[in-house]
């Protein structure tokens, strides 16, 4: 076990309001490529707007023609060790909440618990209405969209559907915003994992658990802006790094282990 990983299994001993962000990098691992991986759509094809979306048919259009192709590798993925071990960390009842940049619903797959994550950029299980807000499930839409609607409008109020994800100019809900930095405002330690740390709201985060003197672990391949201010520092992929972590802590007798055995 490396010297870094020792530190940072020291430093999260005596937590118990562990607050964790993640972003891209934990689902790469799981087969989903971020905006710079080789095979991703994005790629070939740049994200559309939320205002050309509002504003153009052939922007929805194309919106949809891209997720088609998103949407497979989305549906293949399944958790991977990192994922694993943010749900066992909920288990130990030190975990205080999940902050994911990701919309694809591995923590809730892996078995962390729904109310303990906040989606900053929605989820893809979603289909919601721009106009209404009105939501359905995402399978549904697609089946009308495979039936043959190239331009799926709200059956309620008429409005333009797209999948419950925030695009690009488009606003993070103030509610989802205020539930984050509630959270991260009650962490002891804030955990960052594989996230560059670049796209706000989500990078401002951080930099409010150490206002309050929460110590910051940052897991990511790459530089972030905020290295300076950690406290310990992984370059290695969240799967390898995270995991023995966490099995150290497992074997800590934690209060609320010790509640459910009496």
């Amino acid at each position: 076990m490396s010297d870094v990983i020792e530190l940072a299994i020291e430093l999260i001993q005596p937590s118990r309001r562990i607050v964790a962000l993640t972003g891209a990098g934990i689902s790469t691992e799981s087969g989903i490529p971020d905006f710079r991986s080789p095979g991703s759509v994005w790629l070939q094809q740049p994200p559309v707007s939320y205002q050309d979306f509002i504003s153009k048919p052939e922007a929805r259009q194309q919106y949809w023609q891209t997720r088609r192709s998103l949407a497979g590798q989305v549906a293949g993925a399944k958790p991977n060790a990192a994922h694993y071990a943010l749900a066992e960390l909920e288990r130990l009842g030190i975990l205080l909440g999940i902050i994911t940049q990701n919309f694809d619903g591995l923590h809730q797959d892996a078995g962390n618990s729904p109310e303990r994550i906040v989606e900053l950029h929605g989820t893809s299980r979603e289909a919601a209405c721009t106009l209404c807000g009105a939501r359905s499930s995402m399978q549904q839409l697609q089946q009308r969209i495979d039936a043959g609607e190239i331009d799926p409008t709200c059956s309620l109020c008429g409005g333009y559907m797209k999948t419950a994800t925030i695009l690009f100019g488009q606003r993070v809900p103030e509610i989802v915003l205020t539930r984050a930095r509630a959270m991260t405002d009650e962490c002891d330690l804030f955990l960052v994992v594989g996230s560059s740390l670049q796209v706000t709201p989500a990078a401002a985060l951080p930099r409010l658990a150490l206002m309050k003197d929460a110590p910051l672990i940052i897991i990511n391949l790459q530089p972030t802006p905020l290295d300076d201010y950690a406290d310990v520092i992984l370059r290695e992929k969240a799967g390898v790094a995270l995991p023995p972590i966490v099995a150290a802590l497992s074997q800590v007798e934690y209060p609320l282990q010790e509640e459910g055995k009496q």
